[in-house]
């Protein structure tokens, strides 16, 4: 029986000094152009969060607009600020950066993040208040430090600063003297990852109403890897994130796919689920603060606000089949292998035509394809073009190539059967997973009977190979109706085998 998917999350967390401290296209450019016009423009391109609420893709991601309801305005988006946009939406919320700095600190086990007293007093009314800090979490966060004892430890112990509004608001400490895998700029990706996975997480609990106890399996399936020197990548983020978030009947692990992992995360829990392992599995992912401002040099050249300043964070609820979620299909699964080949008709074939074909299923019996849905907002001034629509035209014209599609009807598939991007180009989070929570809604209210979540990454990035990756699944309305009705002519089956066995044993006897 399969699995279901029974609630989605979604959180960002505005961060504009992590762009400016934190990002690789900054930190890069501090060391190799130190006075760059690009360094010293930068901070005027940044947006408030007020700014960051009312951007239409972010008010998609959190559930206050459908991609529909997106897909309806005219791009580019910047200029068309959403009238009385919310922070919370209802998959999760945008939260603002001195809030996530409590987040922070209360994440940290080993003592190493501090933050200035000041800060910490101005800050914690709001933290206190949040609905979701519940007493353990708000427990966490200390009084604070004085301005002296951060200035000492960046200037003097090797510390990364913690900013807000410009000015130092703490700092962390490195973890080890000599392993740069606990150095204090890893510590700070690291914690931030951990944060607003916590957060996402704690946002699932909510919108899936499921108790935190229930929960027995998290799958954590970010981009960062935590570990030390004798053992790089190997530690465990899922179990730090379900300690802070009160999950503690869970036990649980990391996968690592770069822009991949999410869609071989949701397989694996689906399989997990399917076996019976496993209740109810959390697959869950934080932001990365490598990625923020990643194309900032292309958006400030071009005049524009730098969009890439949010972390994102997602999180996914898969458990035993209800009779009423959609159902995960592991019938059906693309896989991108290690004879596929790189070429972007290998890829999309490998990952939607196979699988169909094997089903005996055609493209368009999928009624909608979640791909890379990045924000086209952020990628076309950087050169990479709208990539959602890439990868809807490739599927459409393998759909074209296979006979089941007229040429002209190639734009009709892409507006029917695809979506305009919305995500935030954090890597791992556009692949298919900004759709999983419309998706569940749009299944359950009928407007769609099958979704493909399609899951695409470039493993080249760790030097190790020049593999690319991808894995695909399809999610579909619940067939529970035609379960019950399988399961009761099975037991008339079985009833009626009973009844002819009792006849033949009565007929013996009489003989």
């Amino acid at each position: 029986m399969n699995s279901v998917l029974k609630a989605a999350s979604y959180v960002l967390v505005h961060a504009p000094d992590m762009v400016l401290h934190n990002g690789t296209t900054q930190t890069t450019e501090m060391v190799v152009n130190p006075d760059s016009e690009y360094l010293k423009t930068l901070p005027g391109h940044l947006r408030s969060y007020d700014q960051v609420v009312a951007y239409a893709p972010n008010q998609t991601y959190i559930g206050n607009m459908t991609p529909d309801e997106l897909g309806q305005l005219a791009q580019p988006w910047t200029d068309k600020p959403v009238a009385g946009a919310t922070r919370q939406g209802k998959y999760g919320e945008i939260m603002p950066q001195d809030e996530f700095l409590l987040l922070f600190q209360a994440c940290d086990m080993f003592d190493l993040v501090h933050l200035e007293r000041d800060f910490v007093a101005r800050t914690r009314p709001a933290f206190d208040a949040h609905p979701l800090m519940d007493e353990y979490i708000k427990s966490r966060v200390r009084e604070g430090v004085d301005r002296e004892q951060i200035l000492r430890f960046v200037n003097e112990e090797g510390a990364e600063g913690i900013y807000h509004q410009g000015q130092l608001a703490g700092y962390i400490k490195r973890a080890h003297d000599v392993d740069v895998n606990l150095s204090a700029h890893v510590m700070m990706e690291n914690m931030a990852s951990k944060a607003s996975a916590v957060l996402a997480l704690k946002h699932l609990i909510r919108v899936s109403g499921v108790d935190a106890g229930q929960i027995d399996y998290v799958i954590e399936c970010s981009e960062e890897a935590c570990g030390d020197m004798n053992q790089r990548g190997g530690g465990n983020f899922a179990k730090s994130i379900a300690e802070i978030a009160g999950l503690s009947g869970a036990t649980g692990c990391d996968v690592r796919g770069f822009c991949a992992a999410p869609a071989h995360a949701l397989v694996s829990a689906a399989s997990l689920v399917k076996s019976g392992t496993f209740k109810n599995v959390a697959v869950v992912a934080g932001g990365s603060t490598a990625k923020l401002g990643m194309n900032g040099k292309d958006h400030v050249r071009k005049g524009m606000q730098v969009l890439e300043d949010v972390l994102g964070g997602f999180a996914a609820l898969i458990s035993a089949n209800d009779g009423i979620n959609p159902e995960i299909d592991l019938g059906i699964l693309g896989r991108h292998t290690v004879g596929t080949g790189a070429s972007p008709q290998a890829v999309i074939t490998s990952l939607v035509l196979s699988p169909l074909e094997q089903a005996g299923m055609k493209i368009q019996d999928i009624d909608k394809y979640a791909a890379e849905l990045q924000n086209p907002d952020i990628t076309k001034p950087a050169g990479a073009g709208d990539v959602p629509l890439a990868n809807f035209k490739m599927i459409g014209a393998l759909a074209v190539k296979s006979g089941e599609l007229a040429r002209d009807g190639l734009n009709g598939f892409i507006a029917g059967h695809g979506m305009v991007g919305w995500a935030p180009t954090q890597g791992h989070i556009p692949s298919g997973a900004p759709y999983l929570g419309f998706a569940r809604q749009d299944l359950l209210d009928g407007k769609i009977r099958k979704a493909m979540i399609v899951g695409k990454g470039s493993l080249f990035l760790g030097r190790m190979t020049n593999q690319f990756d991808g894995v695909s699944f399809v999610l579909r309305a619940n067939s529970g109706d035609d379960r019950k009705q399988r399961e009761a002519i099975g037991k008339e089956e079985v009833r009626s085998m009973i009844a002819e066995a009792l006849r033949a044993f009565a007929a013996s006897l009489d003989v």
